[in-house]
């Protein structure tokens, strides 16, 4: 793996790390869908050796699994 490509990732975890920082506010339905997501896309990814469509196919797929199955709490 080249430098750049190392480098390229550690830009990425902690461009991820300071965005879900901000998050804290955030109802459950909300964190669960987020997470859903990155889990799904993380998945998709596995599954589909990094293809793009495979990747984004698992967010969404992920994100609307976090979203139904958490309870709306009023």
């Amino acid at each position: 793996m080249s430098t750049l490509h190392k480098l390229s990732r550690v830009a990425l975890i902690g461009l991820t790390v300071s965005l879900f920082a901000g998050c804290a506010d955030w109802s459950p339905k909300q964190r669960n869908t987020a997470i859903g997501a990155g889990v799904g896309a993380a998945g998709g990814a596995v599954l589909t050796n990094g293809s793009a469509l495979g990747t984004l196919g698992g967010a969404a797929v992920g994100g609307v699994v976090g979203n139904v199955i958490t309870n709306d709490k009023k």
